[in-house]
């Protein structure tokens, strides 16, 4: 154990079942005169101190200062007043406040309170010995800086605790989350809005981002036409190929009359084939309101193997008499009655009469789905592979292990769930994490959880029936804390009962390790031992298992994620670390090879196992191919305007496959728009919209500089041709000729993601978007240039002619969602993200518009209620001058979207 986790250990005993005060203690410890001493709590006092205590967090400045440490964060700070107001006199001392704050705090200012960063990002406000208590009414404060900034209101993280030794830790109720009765997500009260542009908006100088405001968004919304496509027609994801049949007479659309539903033939298909996958799709159908009935219009189905052709590959046809799919293989016809959904729109009876030949572009078509900072329900994944299925999306990542969870029970490992699933206040963590990311102290709130063995073969039964792939993933050898602790209380436990072996048969901490280090995400003892024969014996232990699962649940594992993050730092104090490097025959001669060398004992782990490696490409890249499997799955993660497309083509050249997950485009859990109410992290982007997915072009990354910015809204060049270094030796370079990606990766990581309403919040509708650029390639996408070539704004290789392409592609995109998918999305109960809405007072008249045509527009003059928008509103000077708001509307009505002032 590490001496910094020795000393906070110390210096805060557990909570956890150790509370032998009476909690019944009445004494009048709010009521105490000033001039008294002040007293030690008892439980009621804290329980009261936890109602009472009004606390309020407010951004004061983004700009650094003289206080800002230049050693950390490149000398970036921001600066937080956080107040404390008591309703009640508190004459009460020894006690402390818990809280996470994503980013650590550097230094603080107050007369009374100290404030210490623990772990992770748990810090601990303690009271001085000049504390004085609270009158009734009084109000103190703290100020303090962290690190970087904070241009988001989300940054800020809920359920702070108070605690005093022996007593039961309570959140403070002013900090909890509430739920906002419009749009249905957690908002945070006690937060103070974000307003300032130049103080709080702004990350530094050279941040060129605009606040999207209602004007600005209005303009924006224009680009999609006055004049509404008809999206009837429209399939999502797009088909290769689609050719409409029209009436010769009259050159009008054909239409199928379904109204007597359809009757669904086999032909000689084998129902056991397809029975499930025919099930699940023929379910979908019925619940968009088809019949199937033995009357209806004939629905033939058959499979034609085409080895031409890619997997899920199939063929549409809609005449008069019958509609019939033909797949090269099951999947194919599943996806062929995914298409068939596709075309119906919600409440009319009638089909567009088509014949398509469709196939995807990439075989990888996946969702990483983070459960592990913060749980999401098995009813949550359910639905989603649902609405994968629908827009055929084929792989699900399922990342069920970090520092701040372990998500998948392991029989015979029990430590893992019982310990590592859940987050309570016991710093010993002997029964639970400590309470990172506002989790708060209660081990049964729905951010904690784990999925059941029975729980996790359910999702891999449900998965195979939609034709997806589930790639578990368990981080390591960083992101391990869940696994560290749950293994070294396994530890502890056979210690005690003098069972040594047992102890460290999957110890994955050494005792003596003194090394000094702190992970991504600010832990200091988040990284598994490399050094060590039982993380190898626990890895393997693991896999077995979770194999069997596959096994059992009629979907063999073929590929495991490692994750393979590094933290710097690690094993440098670690004796075994030393002793290895010492002994080695492997040529590994400093600790910062050994994570590269636990990547590589891993992969032939799982390839002993008949299991594929997949990993983030920052952690493959230090192996040596010569050591890695024939197979192996890089997920590319590199920023874009950071050059992030030679990380992704050098692994490409290694004959690796290359899935594309790229965090200025494909990370869901950003803001969908620069606003400091819009929900995210912001590192890498502080925008991403749902059109910044569709434009996006994977097979040609450096491209976007033509077009796209940083994550500050400034220009940035890609060079993609051959770089050498100072000495003439070649660091980068293009593509090598053929070689192409396998696939593209969104991400949902959850770190500030407590529900499953907010996760499919982030999800959708990215997920559509995301969907289109995997399946399907648009004629306006620039084809990769094998020779190399520097892209930047000046260069105009996406000319105008493919960008008006794609604009229109576009606008016919975002209307299919508005005019059909929403509703789609309502009917399986999906709360989607509704737009905010674009609106402009315009010589007295409101005018609105919104991103995706079809839902509806409601706006609030002051005094009156709300109002259908319907055409431009006639405003008096008093309610033109007065505040107006705008907000959108669900197609079911049953929500809305978040009100927004018209500016």
């Amino acid at each position: 154990m590490k001496n910094s986790l020795f000393i906070f250990f110390i210096l805060v005993l557990s909570a956890c079942g150790q509370s032998k005060q009476n909690t019944s203690d009445s004494r009048p410890a709010f009521a105490s005169k000033a001039s008294e001493p002040l007293l030690q709590p008892s439980q009621a006092d804290l329980d009261r101190i936890a109602e009472n205590l009004a606390i309020n967090y407010r951004l004061v400045t983004n700009i650094p200062s003289k206080h800002c440490d230049s050693k950390q964060s490149g000398g970036n700070c921001f600066e937080v007043e956080l107040s404390f107001t008591a309703t009640e006199a508190i004459a009460v001392n020894n006690w402390s406040i818990y809280f996470s704050q994503i980013a650590p705090v550097q230094s603080f200012e107050s007369e009374e309170f100290a404030i210490k960063h623990l772990n992770g990002d748990l810090h601990r406000i303690s009271l001085k010995d000049s504390f004085s208590g609270f009158k009734a009414g009084e109000r103190k404060s703290l100020v303090f800086r962290a690190n970087f900034w904070m241009v988001s209101e989300s940054d800020a993280l809920p359920n702070y605790m108070v605690y005093s030794e022996q007593l039961q830790a309570r959140i403070i109720a002013s900090t909890r989350p509430e739920t906002d009765p419009e749009t249905g997500l957690e908002i945070l009260p006690f937060v103070e809005p974000i307003s300032d542009i130049k103080k709080q908006f702004k990350k530094n100088k050279q941040d060129a981002t605009q606040w999207l405001n209602s004007s600005d968004l209005y303009r924006r919304n224009l680009a999609l036409g006055q004049v509404l496509p008809d999206a009837s027609k429209a399939i999502i994801p797009t088909p290769k190929k689609i050719r409409y049949v029209k009436d010769p007479a009259t050159g009008k659309q054909r239409l199928l009359d379904i109204r007597r539903g359809v009757k669904l033939d086999f032909g000689r298909l084998d129902k056991k084939v397809v029975s499930a996958a025919v099930n699940v799709a023929v379910k979908r159908l019925a619940s968009l309101g088809i019949s199937f009935n033995n009357s209806g219009v004939p629905l033939k189905l058959k499979v034609k193997a085409d080895e031409t052709k890619l997997i899920g590959s199939y063929a549409l046809d809609i005449t008069p008499e019958a509609i019939n799919i033909a797949g090269v293989d099951a999947n194919g016809v599943f996806n062929g009655l995914q298409s068939l959904a596709a075309l119906l729109t919600i409440g009319s009876d009638t089909l567009p009469q088509v014949v398509i030949e469709d196939e995807p572009h990439y075989g990888f078509r996946g969702l990483m789905v983070d459960v592990a900072r913060n749980f999401h329900s098995k009813a949550f994944i359910l639905d989603l592979l649902d609405q994968m299925a629908a827009y055929k999306l084929n792989k699900l990542h399922l990342h069920l292990g970090d520092d701040e969870g372990w998500r998948l029970e392991i029989p015979g490992l029990e430590e893992l769930t019982d310990i590592g699933s859940k987050r309570c206040f016991d710093p010993r963590e002997q029964d639970c994490l400590i309470p990172q990311l506002g989790a708060g102290p209660d081990p049964t709130s729905g951010v904690n959880g784990y999925y059941s063995v029975a729980d996790y073969q359910e999702i891999l039964k449900a998965a195979s029936e939609r034709f997806i792939q589930v790639i578990p993933s368990l981080d390591m050898p960083g992101h391990s804390r869940a696994a560290i602790k749950a293994m070294t209380a396994r530890y502890n436990k056979y210690r005690a009962l003098e069972e040594y072996d047992k102890a460290s048969q999957f110890q994955l901490h050494e005792v003596e390790d003194t090394s000094e280090y702190s992970s991504v995400q600010f832990y200091h003892d988040n990284t598994i031992n490399v050094c060590l024969e039982s993380s190898y014996a626990f890895v393997k232990e693991v896999m077995t298992q979770v194999q069997a699962m596959h096994k059992k649940a009629g979907q063999p594992i073929r590929r495991y994620h490692i994750g393979a993050d590094e933290t710097a730092g690690a094993w440098t104090g670690s004796p075994a670390c030393k002793a290895f490097i010492k002994s080695n025959n492997l040529g590994i001669t400093k600790t910062d090879e050994l994570g590269a060398y636990f990547i590589e004992r891993v992969a032939a782990i799982l390839a002993d196992l008949d299991i594929e490696t997949a990993a983030w490409s920052d952690g493959l890249s230090h192996t040596r191919k010569e050591k890695m499997p024939s197979v192996v799955q890089a997920n590319a993660w590199g920023l874009l305007p950071w050059e992030g497309h030679k990380q992704a083509h050098e692994l490409a050249n290694r004959n690796w496959q290359v899935v594309i997950s790229t965090p200025d485009v494909m990370y869901f859990d950003f803001p969908y728009e620069a606003d400091p109410k819009e929900h995210g992290y912001y590192w890498a982007s502080r925008h991403t919209n749902t059109e910044k997915i569709f434009q996006f072009m994977p097979d040609n990354l450096p491209v976007h500089a033509e077009f796209w910015l940083d994550r500050e809204d400034n220009a940035f060049v890609s060079d993609d041709t051959y770089v050498k270094d100072e000495q003439g030796k070649l660091v980068s370079k293009p593509l090598e000729k053929g070689r192409k990606f396998l696939g593209l990766q969104g991400q949902l990581w959850s770190e500030n993601t407590r529900s499953d309403d907010l996760a499919e919040h982030k999800i959708f509708p990215r997920l559509l978007a995301l969907a289109e650029r995997a399946w399907y390639l648009p004629d306006w996408a620039v084809p990769y240039n094998y020779q190399g070539f520097k892209y930047s704004r000046e260069t105009q290789v996406f000319d105008e002619k493919r960008r008006q392409a794609r604009d229109k592609s576009w606008a016919l995109f975002a209307n299919t969602l508005g005019q059909k998918e929403f509703a789609k999305l309502e009917q399986a109960d999906i709360s989607y993200r509704l737009p905010t809405v674009g609106a402009k007072i315009d010589n007295g008249q409101l005018w609105a518009n919104i991103a995706f045509p079809g839902l509806d527009i409601e706006y609030k003059l002051a005094g009156k209620n709300w109002q259908l928008y319907t055409g431009p509103v006639a405003l008096d000077g008093v309610e033109a001058a007065a505040q107006v708001q705008v907000r959108s509307v669900s197609k079911n009505g049953e929500r809305r979207g978040r009100t927004t002032i018209v500016q």
